[in-house]
This record gives structure tokens, C-alpha cells and sequence, in this order.
């Protein structure tokens, strides 16, 4: 074999052996002077902690609650009147709402849409019971017993809402727990009556909590009803409709139909604006996952100025030691180092010194992730939240980085010293 063939194949090993003599001397610097090298790592620790707390928290918040709305809003879609720009001087607020009777025949025309249930709100009503009242963030709601299908809301105790009670137009009701709790009804309030802006209804169940805590305003007073009841007793009454599909993939082929359905029943011409919404809550979500992803980075990128700031305080120290070297660069170079060598060994020296703060700092995000956690609140479900492997990527690769740009300067300084001046430094 010639010696040029040798000499490639030995290439390789020199270059490895020279890292490795160059990582064993930075380790070697770095713990003969470790209290300068924490404090020199310290910007970087901080920084990498808190990009990865950020990036942990917001990616585990987006998982969850994505994970919720798909528990609940998977295939559901919302229907609701809106005038459209041009015809909002000309179109009375008679002729935008629904009228009770627009959906009897929809499932016949969506085959694509498994149930659908008209939803009428009052808010700022009065509840009273004995002689409690309570008027703050009430909201009474008009609904279709298909609601509790298409809403995965039920009852605690007692019972849903029936076919019957709408048809009949009773004056019964469901409660959520806070209705209870300000009024001190009893623990379990089927039986009692309660007063709705002068209203007498019979409570016939205690509503469960809504299954996504985020999206729903949470301290309402729910006082749900019979939607022909509540309808015929509305003075303005406009009533917006929720619908789900057969199947959550079904989701686009039933928001079409019912676009197709609702140009019919208003009667609309072809070319004409539609006097109507229909949304489903995949776009929710999606847009979410993207509004989500934009605050991670750019919260990201604000937090991630602490790592240059940690990047100039490497290239400070290591300008120092640099200087503290000089005789010792001097003598390397007597004895025939050559300027790469010189240069690899302050260059690994910097890299070194962020990868360990980087590493701390990962640990250290780990734990403001984990202490985070533990103060939200209980239905907020975040525990056990690691910091993801994308982040644990960045953080090393950002370091290493740093360690490669502000340590430069340092090492080029270092491997141009001239060997004859470095031995008469003092």
C-alpha cells in the first residue's frame, strides 16, 4: 500500500485523537478553574433553561388542550346568522335570525350530519330561590335533548332533558353546580323549584362539568331549559345551532351539505353572499395549534437573547484566558504546534463550556418545568410534562453554536500569537 493511501487512512485517527487531546485539555482548564467556568456558563444555563421551560409548558399546553377539544369537538360544527357587509343597512334583525322551524328536515339532507341540537341564550337573567336571588354571569339556555349528545354533557343526578319536555314546553330545568352552591340548594337539587326572571321551573338534574374546562367560561351560572319553552317566552329570539357528524372524518363533507341546506332554506341565489356561518371546530383547532406554535417561538426567540448574553460572557472569559496562556501558547508553539491545533483547543475549550451549560440548563428547565406544573390548577392535566427531545435538540445545538461563534475570535487570536513574543510575555 503507498504512502499517500496511508496517510488518508491515518487522517481520519490523527483528527480524532486531536479532538480528544482537545476535549481532555478543556476539561482539564475548565475544573482548574471552576468557579470561573460556572459563572462563565451561567448566562448560558439560564438561557437554556427558560427556552426549554417555555418550549415544554407551551408544547404541553397545546397537546392538552388539543386533546380536549378533541374529546368534545371532534366532527362538531357550529351554525350560527351573519349578514354579510354589503346588506347590513338593508337586513332587519328579523330577517337574519333563524326561524323555529328552518331544521326540522336537515337530517333527511345531510346524511353526513348524525345529530344537531338549536341552542337559545339568555344572559344577565335573575335566578331566585327562597330568599337567596343571584343576578352575576347568569346564562339560561334554551336546548334540544340532543344536546347533551352533541355537547358530552349529562346529568350528575336526576335526568336529561326529553323529547317530551320540549314538546310539551315544561317549565323544567338543569343546573350546573354553581347555580346550587350560591343559591344553598340542596346537595342534590332535583325537586326543588327555582325562579327564572319571575319563571317558576321544577330542577329535574344537576348538570356535569363541561369536558373542556378551557374553552367554556367556567364560573357561568347554567340554568338550561326546554329550547321550545325558553323559545316562545324570548322577545328577540335568535338561536344559533350545533351540529355533529356521523363520524369526526366526516367533519368537511357535513359542513358542506349543511352549506348546501341552509342556501335552500334561505333562499339564496346562485352568486349570492351567504346570510349564514358554518364552522367546524377542526379550523378551531387548527388555528389554535397555529396561533400556539407562533407564541412558542416567538417566546422562544425573546428568552433565547439570554444565550447571546451568555455567548459574550465566553468570549470575554476566554479572551482572558487567552491572555493568561500566552507563555504557555508561546511554548506549544516553540515545540511545533502548529496554529490548528492551537486554534482547535481554545475553540473546543468554548464549545466545552456551553455544552455544560446547556446540560445544566436542560436540568435546570426541567425543573422550573416540573415546579410550573405544580401550580396550575388541578384540571389543568400537565404533570409528568418532560421537556420535549425537539427542545433538548435546540438547546444543545444553539449552545454549540454560541461555543462556535464567540469562541472563535478568542482561538484565532490564540493560534496568530507569535511564538517568539508569546515566551516574553509576562
Amino acid at each position: 500500500m503507498s504512502k499517500l493511501a496511508l496517510s488518508i487512512f491515518a487522517l481520519p485517527l490523527r483528527l480524532a485523537m486531536l479532538l480528544y487531546q482537545s476535549i481532555a485539555l478543556a476539561l482539564a482548564q475548565i475544573w482548574a478553574n471552576k468557579v470561573r467556568g460556572m459563572l462563565t456558563t451561567l448566562g448560558i444555563l439560564i438561557g437554556v433553561a427558560a427556552v426549554s421551560a417555555v418550549i415544554a409548558l407551551m408544547t404541553g399546553m397545546k397537546s392538552w388542550v388539543l386533546h380536549e377539544f378533541e374529546a368534545v369537538g371532534a366532527g362538531r360544527i357550529v351554525i350560527y346568522p351573519e349578514v354579510p357587509p354589503s346588506k347590513r343597512n338593508s337586513t332587519s334583525y328579523w330577517q337574519m335570525i333563524f326561524k323555529p322551524h328552518d331544521f326540522d328536515d336537515l337530517l333527511e339532507h345531510c346524511p353526513a350530519v348524525g345529530k344537531y341540537t338549536r341552542v337559545d341564550r339568555w344572559e344577565d337573567d335573575v335566578l331566585t330561590f327562597r330568599s337567596k336571588m343571584e343576578d352575576e354571569r347568569v346564562a339560561v339556555m334554551g336546548i334540544d335533548p340532543t344536546w347533551h349528545a352533541v355537547e358530552h354533557r349529562y346529568v350528575t343526578s336526576g335526568r336529561t332533558l326529553t323529547v317530551l319536555d320540549n314538546a310539551a314546553r315544561r317549565p323544567v330545568c338543569l343546573i350546573n353546580t354553581l347555580v346550587r352552591d350560591k343559591l344553598a340548594m340542596n346537595v342534590d337539587p332535583v325537586g326543588q323549584y327555582l325562579d327564572v326572571d319571575g319563571m317558576k321551573m321544577l330542577v329535574v338534574g344537576l348538570l356535569e362539568a363541561p369536558p373542556v374546562s378551557v374553552a367554556l367560561d367556567a364560573d357561568w351560572r347554567d340554568v338550561v331549559v326546554p329550547f321550545n319553552y325558553l323559545i316562545q317566552h324570548d322577545p328577540w329570539p335568535g338561536y344559533v345551532v350545533f351540529a355533529s357528524s356521523v363520524r369526526p372524518e366526516l367533519a368537511e363533507d357535513a359542513k358542506a351539505e349543511l352549506e348546501f341546506y341552509m342556501r335552500l332554506k334561505r333562499r339564496l341565489k346562485v352568486g349570492a353572499e351567504d346570510t349564514f356561518v358554518v364552522r367546524t371546530e377542526q379550523r378551531v383547532m387548527d388555528q389554535f395549534a397555529e396561533t400556539s406554535t407562533l407564541v412558542t417561538t416567538i417566546a422562544a426567540g425573546i428568552v433565547g437573547i439570554s444565550l447571546l448574553v451568555g455567548g459574550i460572557g465566553i468570549m470575554n472569559i476566554m479572551l482572558v484566558s487567552v491572555s493568561e496562556r500566552t507563555r504557555e501558547i508561546g511554548l506549544r508553539k516553540a515545540v511545533g504546534a502548529r496554529p490548528g491545533a492551537i486554534l482547535l483547543q481554545f475553540l473546543v475549550e468554548a464549545v466545552v463550556l456551553c455544552l455544560l451549560g446547556g446540560a445544566l440548563g436542560l436540568a435546570g428547565g426541567q425543573l422550573l418545568t416540573s415546579g410550573v406544573t405544580r401550580l396550575l390548577p388541578a384540571a389543568i392535566d400537565l404533570h409528568h410534562l418532560l421537556v420535549p427531545p425537539s427542545a433538548v435538540a435546540l438547546a444543545f445545538g444553539f449552545s454549540g453554536a454560541i461555543g462556535v461563534v464567540f469562541g472563535m475570535f478568542p482561538a484565532i487570536k490564540a493560534a496568530s500569537l507569535d511564538p517568539i513574543e508569546a515566551l516574553r510575555h509576562e
